[in-house]
């Protein structure tokens, strides 16, 4: 389940929600205030690439290559 970070537009309070599947369609609201007026902030990755040896494995993070057959 994805984690969304909001901010609120009327008292600009910053807060996380889980959003399921089935609560897609529902209407976020401040946890704060109650309001609905909240806007979807863009908010860092919280995952990490690493192999069983505990470092990021070579070319993971170089981006296109030309090994892939893409160019």
């Amino acid at each position: 389940m994805p984690i969304y970070e909001y901010r609120c537009q009327e008292c600009k309070a910053l807060f996380e929600t889980i959003v399921t599947s089935t609560e897609a369609a529902t209407e976020t609201v401040c946890p704060k205030c109650g309001s609905s007026a909240v806007k979807k902030t863009i908010s860092a990755s919280s995952f990490r690439i690493a192999s069983s040896s505990g470092s990021i494995p070579s070319g993971a993070l170089s981006g296109c290559s030309t090994k892939s057959g893409f160019s």
